[in-house]
């Protein structure tokens, strides 16, 4: 994108009273939004603003799309569903302008993610293609350079366009249908939809309830800005990221997911540049490569102001205190102050936050015996498990992730359902307003995880101390082994800890082995090409895990770049692990 030097990006405040009541529809509070100077900025790799996007001028441009659709029909299906538009999540007005035209027009916006550098061309189109026959969508819009691949996953009766394209076409005057606030608004895939996908079926009503708890637990308050590089496909950058200022009619500056990744630190340069104070979120690995970027460059101070930041949001994937006290470490000399970390929990299953620590707190950490993590059962009480004086303490940093939300509870069940009592371990449960209404066409994976009476079981283990929450880990990453849980993240960060390794070089899982028992395995991206030292490599991972777990373990070295990642960035081990079973992710050969 080509900056444009005479821009100025949109106004902190935004010139109009923020409503005390919160909007019944994300309609309403679009319609509001357009009265004020605020909106939206998209800017650069080098963070120079290329576009300002008033909430007025997207409106409007929102409102000719949904026209655009009216006109060419919102059929609705037998079982009422309304028309499915499939949209490529590109970072900038095209998406935002047609995601809330979709709205407008009464039809389910479906945000679909681009191409990721994992897989090529074959596997984006496959996954693409699986997206679109689930979702059933009768419209795909896409970026231009993008739309070839598009159409080659457009199944039978759904039909392509390129952004360009739709918004060449006519746009009458059509009245707009009302939202209702208990209609589904969008369907909301998750991170790790692959060949299995879930579209969450997110209402209005569900959707305003959790930007409203998003706005309480965060504090929101005149001179707030939000500065996001995000994917709008995933849950914490659309709604996060999107919608939230959109709700508190904050103006908010964005930079490509790509350009992220190229050029780190212009995030910190956005951070530091525009004036009010600024709430910005990341995965833990956000944090991470700054903080390593930094060390390899000038200091910060004097290049950044990080001073203002009120609100250094994490979640979306195992928070790390390691990593965050690292980018405290690098970036204290530029104003970032610890207690700007506000961890938090949530899931696309819940619309997006379900918990948070009050503003200020910064991270705090219960270390945990990791022994106490591995009892026979999910509800193993921590202050009660047995521990084994022949093997040495190793302890884990468990985050507390907060209190939940307004309108939502939080609960700790066991194996039957029982609930449990503070620090027990067991699977998480959520109930409240911001819950889904369910999968979308799938009720019996519905019904799995979401019963009658609203409790949504997110498939999370954790466990509550005086109503704040602490995750463990995902039930269906947990490696049992001799009656005994092993969490992948402690074998993962054991591995981080010898030279050479870093976050997101490991994968580590169970499989059966040639005799039919159950093993640990781990997949580790590995870049010496010289022998002797892989096999040094994979002896010194061996007898970490060995030391760790008790077990053998199968090693495989695997070229960089090997391992998959979710949509948000976050490792997929039960992705690798399909790979690696299925011969698609091939090891380096080690000399014996």
């Amino acid at each position: 994108m080509v900056s444009q030097p005479d821009q100025q990006p949109t106004p902190l405040l935004p010139g109009i009273p923020v409503p005390a009541n919160r909007f019944d529809t994300l309609t309403d509070a679009l319609d509001y939004a357009a009265t004020a100077a605020t909106g939206f900025n998209f800017y650069n790799a080098r963070a120079d603003l290329v576009r300002a996007y008033p909430f007025a001028e997207l409106v409007a441009d929102a409102r000719a799309h949904a026209r655009r659709l009216l006109l060419r029909g919102i059929p609705v299906d037998a079982d009422g569903s309304p028309m499915r538009v499939a949209l490529i999540a590109e970072t900038g007005p095209d998406f935002v302008a047609a995601f809330f035209g979709a709205i407008y027009a009464g039809a389910l916006p479906v945000p679909l993610p681009l191409p990721t550098s994992f897989g090529g061309r074959d596997a984006y189109v496959g996954q693409l293609r699986i997206q679109l026959e689930s979702s059933g969508a009768a419209l795909v819009l896409c970026p231009e350079g993008l739309f070839d691949m598009v159409a080659d996953a457009a199944p039978a009766g759904c039909e392509p366009l390129g952004w360009q394209a739709f918004a060449a076409l006519p746009a009458p005057d059509i009245a707009l249908p009302t939202a209702n606030a208990d209609a589904i608004a969008y369907l909301q895939y998750s991170s790790g939809s692959t060949r299995f996908p879930h579209g969450v079926a997110v209402t209005h009503r569900a959707l305003m309830a959790n930007l409203y708890g998003h706005a309480v637990g965060v504090r929101i308050r005149p001179g707030d800005r939000v500065i996001s590089w995000l994917p709008w496909y995933h849950d914490m950058g659309l709604v996060g990221g999107v919608m939230s200022p959109i709700a508190s009619i904050m103006s908010a500056d964005y930079m490509a997911t790509d350009d992220f990744a190229r050029r780190p630190l212009s995030w910190l340069t956005l951070i530091s540049r525009n004036p009010g104070t600024t709430l910005s979120y990341s995965p833990t690995f956000g944090y991470d490569i700054c903080a390593r970027r930094i060390s390899t460059q000038t200091q910060p101070a004097g290049r950044f102001d990080l001073s203002r930041w009120r609100v250094a949001g994490n979640g979306a994937d195992m928070i790390r205190p390691d990593v965050c006290q690292a980018f405290v470490d690098a970036f204290a000399p530029a104003g970032f102050q610890a207690s700007a970390f506000v961890p938090s929990y949530g899931l696309a299953e819940a619309t997006l936050a379900v918990s948070m620590v009050p503003p200020g707190e910064g991270i705090v950490c219960d270390l945990v015996d990791e022994r106490r993590l591995a009892g026979t059962g999910v509800a193993t009480g921590i202050a009660e498990a047995p521990t084994d004086p022949s093997r040495p303490v190793r302890y884990r940093a468990i985050v507390d992730c907060g209190v939940a939300l307004p309108g939502l509870t939080m609960q700790i069940r066991g194996d039957n359902g029982e609930p449990l009592p503070d620090r027990a371990i067991g699977r998480v449960f959520v109930h409240g307003l911001g819950v889904m209404a369910g999968y979308f066409r799938d009720p019996a994976a519905t019904a799995a995880c979401l019963s009658p009476d609203g409790w949504l079981d997110t498939g999370d283990m954790g466990y509550l101390v005086n109503g704040r929450i602490h995750i463990v880990g995902r039930a269906k990453d947990m490696i049992i082994l001799n009656g005994k849980n092993h969490w992948p993240q402690d074998i993962e960060w054991a591995i981080e800890q010898l030279e050479g390794f870093k976050a997101g070089d490991i994968a580590a899982f169970s499989l059966t082995t040639s005799s039919g028992e159950e093993a640990p395995a781990v997949l580790v991206q590995c870049r010496t090409t010289d022998d002797a030292e892989r096999a040094r490599l994979r002896d010194s991972i061996r007898a970490k895990v060995r030391s760790l777990t008790g077990m053998n373990c199968v090693v495989e070295l695997v070229p960089p770049r090997t391992l998959p990642r979710t949509s948000s960035g976050k490792l997929s081990r039960t992705k690798a692990r399909q790979l690696y079973l299925s011969g698609e992710i091939i090891p380096l050969n080690v000399a014996a």
